[in-house]
């Protein structure tokens, strides 16, 4: 079923994650929250709850080593901060401390993709490559900051570890009606209907992809939208579907070509013997991208909204 839109709307995922946070520690006393110094939204959290809010300093590798050892006391710690830091200075400790145990971390950040606007130091471009290749991680990648709450809820009852990724979070644009689309961890939602091409997106690129679809609409190109915001264990069932009812597949993501979502779909190919129509990634190749703007990089680098749709354009013979 396709989903329910609001476009032109925009809110700070970052204060819709501090709102959850406060509403979910009221009841939930297992819930603490952990920050290497990014707790510019969770004053309510820090106000409320002081004694389960931890600020460690700009810290990555401690801010994980704390969240496991509240873990490994029966707590459901949170951890908020800039992913670039989490994924890549925390890595070790993201790996043997919380995944080799299995334990109840969720990591939540911004700053996926070229977003950030801060350079190559501050694009989390590699980060779905790296925690998705960790055991027992899970990981989700948010396009809609409404999605976040749901998914924030779900997760207090979800065991094992689980990145969240978000892409700037000060402004965000809303896609789906609150309370119109039922969230699942491992799942996605077919955003927009379509029997030609299918999109495959996650993240930031959703929106991109539904603007994308509503231009070749007018063109006679009628293609679909799958949400892909579970990137492991992702859905397989509308992949199948996807490839069984349109045939040409376009993965798109605000991610290095390698080792995204794509790379993952590959896999799932090769290994059940798939063989889709067409198969196209647009992405991040391999640069670092330096500093501009989400908009600006694109363009740069060819992964832009026109650069999909003259591939469309031109798969379609149009």
């Amino acid at each position: 079923m396709a989903g329910s839109f609001n476009f032109g709307e925009w809110i700070s995922a970052r204060s819709v994650i501090g709102d959850t946070l406060h509403e979910i520690g009221a009841t939930n006393e297992k819930l603490f929250v952990c920050t290497p110094d990014v707790g510019m939204n969770l004053k309510q959290f820090r106000q409320s709850y002081p004694e389960r809010y931890i600020d460690v300093g700009i810290a990555e590798q401690n801010c994980v080593g704390v969240a496991a050892g509240l873990a490994l006391a029966g707590n459901i710690p949170v951890i908020m901060g800039m992913l670039p830091f989490l994924s890549m200075r925390a890595c070790e400790q993201v790996r043997t401390e919380v995944c080799y145990q299995n334990l109840p971390v969720r990591i939540i950040g911004t700053g996926g993709g070229l977003t950030s606007g801060g350079g190559s130091t501050h694009n989390a471009m590699e980060d779905i490559a790296i925690v998705k290749s960790m055991v027992n991680m899970t990981v989700i990648s948010i396009c809609d900051p409404n999605m976040i709450r749901d998914i924030l809820h779900l997760s207090m009852d979800y065991p094992g570890p689980m990145y969240i990724r978000l892409a700037q979070g000060k402004k965000d644009r809303q896609l789906y009606e609150p309370g119109t689309i039922k969230f699942s961890i491992g799942g996605s939602v077919t955003a927009r209907d379509g029997k030609d091409v299918t999109i495959i997106a996650h993240g930031e690129m959703v929106g991109e992809a539904l603007d994308a679809a509503e231009e070749l609409a007018k063109e006679g190109i009628d293609v679909r939208v799958i949400d892909m915001y579970t990137i492991k264990p992702f859905d397989e069932a509308a992949v199948r579907k996807a490839v069984e009812e349109t045939g040409n597949l376009v993965v798109w993501e605000d991610h290095l070509m390698s080792g995204g979502l794509a790379s993952s779909l590959s896999d799932f190919f090769v290994d059940n013997k798939i063989q889709p129509k067409s198969f196209k990634r647009f992405g991040i190749p391999q640069v670092y991208a330096g500093f501009g703007s989400g908009e600006e990089l694109r363009k740069k680098y060819g992964y832009h909204q026109d650069d999909v749709m003259a591939y469309i354009r031109n798969l379609m013979g149009k």
